[in-house]
């Protein structure tokens, strides 16, 4: 513990010059991390909680991680807030302001709800290792104390059971639990956060089931005053592109019962890194996105030094209803516009010399082919386009860097066209060793992480059409 406070001291600007190492986007201040989880937004200050292993770059025995930020970009590096006990590993959950002091533990506590996960009970072959407990705080998520009577929910008897979600349904004065239980979803019900009652389950029948179910999240959003769930669900492995990915359905919920408005599978992010995303808690009518940079496909060969993994953008999602179906939009939290230190119109054709660095945006007035290659001096680059034969994104990393760490890494990854607009709009945005691209005002985003030998700093962007086009400089946030 001490060791890691005193490391903390350190400015991060003095580690953000280790290679590859993002400048806008989180990573942990050295070793493993996965998931994002337990965020929640408090007097001010946002608390991101992570999966870490602070003993070595590949997974290990889960603590809990902790940051906190002012503005969802630039962030500030917190102890470890939960440590593994007898009862297992601190696997991904949630946490709350339990502001009505439904659990007794005090007015405004917070409550992280979280998954125990005994490994020994795992090596042993017993399938009830993962079980659901609480731990709370006085202090605002600072410091933690577990409950004196975990497990809250105690396993059923299934080998994966785990990362509840837990948020206050107000309709129905109770609290309510997401959890994700095999190839689905359970919802659990409580008054007061220690006594739970199974309510229902979902998706036995929809969506992807090529993997395990993980990290779920239900959360309301209104379009044209409509009120509609959303049920965010990673799955691992199954994507449309390999690996690690995040589906997600809009329907209806009753307080027990979640209710799919179509058949259909959808998917958060295309790109190959963006897993494990849920939302922050207590953010009133925004809805904010992370999602875990990386997947389980490579996530423990990539070629970094003292650290594993980032996290995504932070992301606003909207809902949008398009062809009388309700679609989910992200795009970068509006606190990132505050980096940008310069901006410049930029041709079609011509190569521009550039921070590793930035933000490009772009307009095209009729649809047609275009691609943006960001290269260095050694030949080495990334592509990112679209192909209006198939009506589809891409994103092509055949020629990123260092790839040989993993033959499940390189290659040329698809995204389709959502919107039914004659004209197109898109934002890329791109760090040190990531790119993250948000197209039609976010309804088709694709995530994709990279390892050039040396920094892409040339810009050039083709396409048979005219296009608009405008190039920012992002300060460095870490």
């Amino acid at each position: 513990m001490k060791k890691l406070i005193l490391f903390c001291l350190f400015s991060l600007s003095a580690f953000a010059q280790e290679k590859h190492r993002p400048t806008m986007h989180f990573t942990p201040p050295s070793m493993w991390m996965n998931d994002p989880n337990g965020m929640f937004f408090l007097n001010g200050t946002y608390h991101l909680y992570y999966q870490y292993y602070p003993k070595s770059t590949v997974w290990g025995p889960m603590h809990w991680g902790h940051a906190t930020s002012t503005d969802l970009i630039a962030w500030t590096h917190q102890p470890i807030a939960l440590y593994p006990d007898s009862l297992g590993l601190i696997f991904s959950g949630s946490a709350v302001v339990d502001r009505n002091n439904t659990a007794g533990f005090g007015k405004n506590a917070v409550v992280a709800v979280f998954t125990h996960h005994n490994m020994d009970w795992e090596k042993a072959g017993r399938v009830d290792r993962e079980n659901q407990s609480i731990a709370y705080s006085l202090d605002e998520g600072q410091t933690f104390t577990k409950f004196t009577g975990n497990p809250v929910i105690k396993n059923p008897g299934i080998p994966n059971f785990r990362d509840p979600n837990v948020a206050w349904n107000a309709a129905a004065n109770q609290w309510v639990m997401t959890l994700a239980t095999e190839d689905r979803v359970t919802f659990y019900a409580s008054p007061d956060l220690k006594n739970w009652t199974r309510e229902s389950d979902f998706g036995a029948n929809l969506g992807s089931h090529a993997g395990v179910w993980e990290c779920p999240d239900l959360f309301p959003m209104t379009v044209d005053g409509v009120k509609k769930w959303v049920l965010l669900v990673s799955m691992n492995p199954g994507a449309p592109n390999g690996g690690s990915g995040t589906q997600y359905f809009v329907g209806d919920f009753d307080g027990k019962t979640f209710t799919s408005q179509d058949t259909q599978t959808r998917w958060i992010d295309w790109g190959r890194d963006n897993y494990a995303g849920v939302t922050f808690h207590e953010t009133e009518s925004k809805r904010i996105f992370m999602g875990w940079m990386s997947n389980w496909d490579y996530a423990t060969v990539v070629p970094t030094g003292s650290w594993r993994s980032a996290t995504t953008i932070a992301r606003d999602l909207s809902l949008v209803r398009i062809n009388g179906a309700y679609t989910i939009a992200s795009n970068p939290v509006a606190e990132l516009q505050k980096y940008v230190t310069s901006t410049k119109a930029i041709k079609t054709g011509s190569i521009i010399k550039s921070s590793t660095v930035g933000m490009l945006t772009g307009e095209l007035k009729s649809l047609a082919d275009f691609h943006i290659e960001l290269s260095n001096a050694k030949g080495e680059s990334v592509t990112i386009g679209y192909e209006k034969a198939g009506n589809r994104f891409f994103v092509d990393r055949t020629k990123s860097g260092k790839m040989d760490f993993s033959n499940r890494f390189t290659g040329k990854i698809y995204a389709p066209r959502i919107s039914t607009s004659p004209t197109m709009d898109f934002r890329l945005l791109t760090d040190v060793a990531s790119l993250e691209f948000f197209a039609d005002k976010g309804l088709s985003t694709i995530t994709e992480i990279y390892f050039p030998s040396e920094p892409f700093t040339q810009w050039r962007v083709k396409s048979v059409s005219g296009m608009d086009l405008k190039l920012s400089v992002l300060k460095p946030a870490l």
